[in-house]
């Protein structure tokens, strides 16, 4: 694989942004690593969570080794607090990363293929709401999506933690997020809207720990895929809300997004 630090101009975001890319590489005398080129290959667009930036999937994980064993490139965009949202504050996360980010990216880097089926979006935490709504948003450009450990009901979370950001991001009281409860930031909602509308949905991974506090935020979209008829793969096992368990499940998200 080959690694790539990416600084460029974001007309989303109104300033320059850093973005960390692993693309596939065919290299004959590399040692230890699979090597497979070439062009058309697979993109996985991986959020980051909220203590975090674009180089943390890189520090804390083997992504570009498990990358590899599927020839899938791996784009890590810097999202600050953004909760990936266009921001009521006037900063559009979301349109960088649904829109811009794979627009920008294919110019770069001509293998990446540009098929629906071919572009996935995951994330941990904040990414995992990230990632679910991004796909959501944007049905006809994301054919697969994984959320680790996914702060998926944003309402009730805006509710037991306090931050500043809040009201710039959403733009809301900072006494309640039940305002959030049915927009276009709830990804319940949009669920609802999309299946509908008769939307395709991504492919979808999800898994939670055990321990996680955010355990029930996931059970309950689970039982909305279910009841929505949405085919996805849900997966609960022994894990809190580490880095072990996402570098672990990770694994399991490129090898159900890959067929393997």
């Amino acid at each position: 694989m080959a690694f790539f630090e990416m600084h460029y101009h974001s007309d989303a975001l109104k300033s320059a942004v850093t973005v960390n890319v692993v693309l596939p590489e065919s290299a004959k005398t590399m040692i230890g690593m699979k090597a497979d080129g070439g062009s058309n290959y697979k993109t996985l667009y991986l959020l980051h969570g909220l203590s975090d930036d674009q180089t943390t999937w890189m520090r804390r994980t083997s992504i570009e080794r498990y990358a590899a064993e599927y020839g899938v490139a791996v784009v890590m965009p810097n999202g600050g607090r953004s909760w990936y949202t266009d921001t009521a504050d006037g900063a559009a996360y979301l349109t960088f990363v649904g829109e811009e980010l794979p627009h920008a990216c294919r110019g770069f880097f001509r293998g990446m293929s540009e098929r629906r089926e071919d572009t996935w979006i995951g994330g941990l935490s904040m990414g995992g709401y990230g990632a679910i709504k991004t796909a959501l948003t944007y049905p006809d450009r994301f054919g697969g999506c994984v959320s680790l450990s996914g702060a998926l009901d944003i309402a009730d979370f805006c509710q037991r933690v306090k931050l500043c950001e809040w009201q710039g991001i959403f733009g809301f009281s900072l006494q309640s997020g039940e305002e959030l409860r049915g927009s276009q930031h709830d990804v319940y909602n949009l669920s609802r809207k999309n299946h509908e509308a008769g939307t395709p949905f991504p492919r979808l991974y999800m898994w939670c720990g055990e321990s996680d506090s955010l355990l029930k935020d996931n059970r309950a979209f689970h039982e909305l895929m279910k009841e929505l008829s949405v085919p996805h793969q849900y997966e609960e096992s022994e894990g809190d809300h580490s880095w072990k368990w996402w570098d672990l499940h990770i694994q399991n998200a490129l090898r159900y997004l890959s067929d393997k």
